[in-house]
């Protein structure tokens, strides 16, 4: 196993990670850790992995088309469900909604 050159390495990852994403990266560095841009904490191992992932992969801007569309997707489905309720479950949570008080919750099932 080969050591790794600290300073060699974050010096990769700001160039490729400045390639791919058009700004340089917030690295914290903790004992033994490092985290980019406020996320996971990775090891210098790591680092110079997803370096090398960003030298390969495509601009951010292609990624990210995809992601939104996947969430405009997401949140489709998801209004579908909310507009697919029978119309007796919404009544019966209008009636539980009036019976309760402010501080009780509703039954299951009953939103």
């Amino acid at each position: 196993m080969s050591k790794l050159d600290k300073d060699q390495v974050i010096a990769e990852f700001t160039a490729a990670y400045q390639a791919a994403f058009g700004k340089a990266p917030q690295l914290e560095q903790k004992p033994g850790w490092f985290s980019v841009d406020g996320g996971k904490n990775i090891r210098l191992a790591e680092l110079a992995e997803l370096a090398q992932s960003y030298g390969t992969a495509k601009p951010a801007k292609a990624v990210a088309k995809p992601a939104a569309k996947t969430a405009a997707k997401k949140k489709a489905a998801a209004s579908q469900t909310t507009s697919a309720r029978p119309l007796a479950q919404q009544a019966a949570a209008k009636i539980w909604a009036d019976k309760i008080g402010m501080d009780q919750r509703m039954p299951r099932g009953a939103r």
